[in-house]
């Protein structure tokens, strides 16, 4: 029989409802420091995006900026974000249930944020248990989502290979980073109005729907195998 595959699960916008907190000090902090930037560019154009990438593109668009003025502007704004995170994070609708539907399988998280940005995230949104210590931060592993190397050290790691792998992620980003590294895809599209799934990837458009889903392909996989 198949071993079940291994789940790597995003955490902003996947787990936890953490954008619109992100969006907005982001906004706060890259305005304050002469680079002009909403709440609704992130969940527009940058959504699941490296910060510093963001930075590198508004520079780009509107001139450079000292420095060390944006040293002080991301430090500044990781801290409040991290209080905000600690007080006011929830789960997303269905994770909580679909993490203890799938409590069996194998998971990790597997986050372009920081390993203390994940923590944070899962200890104040009731997360934590399921995942221990298997976190997996683009900052740890000095490769960011969209290359897929984020996902193969994630994988690796775990001791599975990608093809034994279901990358569930909300952002366009970390779908594309996830199906490079020869993974199998669940995209969870929150926005299908304006955002389409890449080819290749499974849409739901709920958490919710994921225990139904991971259970078609865990029994697809056994039949291959056993077949």
């Amino acid at each position: 029989m198949a071993h079940p595959p291994c789940l790597l699960f995003d955490c902003d916008g996947t787990l936890v409802d953490s954008e619109p907190l992100l969006a907005a000090e982001m906004a706060i902090a890259l305005s304050g420091v002469g680079l002009p930037f909403l709440a609704s560019d992130y969940m527009g154009e940058f959504r699941g995006s490296r910060f510093r990438q963001i930075v590198a593109e508004l520079q780009r668009r509107h001139g450079e900026v000292d420095p060390d003025h944006l040293e002080i502007m991301e430090t500044r704004m990781r801290r409040k974000l991290m209080q905000r995170l600690e007080t006011e994070l929830v789960p997303l609708p269905g994770a909580s249930e679909a993490l203890a539907a799938l409590a069996g399988y194998p998971m990790a998280v597997v986050s372009n944020g920081p390993e203390a940005k994940i923590l944070a995230s899962l200890s104040s949104s009731g997360l934590a248990e399921y995942f221990g210590d298997r976190l997996f931060s683009g900052y740890t592993a000095n490769c960011w989502k969209p290359d897929p190397c984020l996902f193969l050290h994630a994988a690796s790691l775990m001791g599975y290979a990608p093809e034994d792998c279901v990358a569930i992620d909300d952002s366009i980003v970390g779908v594309r980073a996830a199906l490079a590294a020869g993974m199998t895809v669940i995209h969870l599209n929150r926005f299908p109005d304006a955002e389409q799934t890449p080819s290749g990837a499974i849409m739901i458009s709920s958490m919710y729907q994921l225990p139904t889903v991971i259970t078609h392909l865990t029994a697809a996989r056994q039949m291959a195998v056993s077949g």
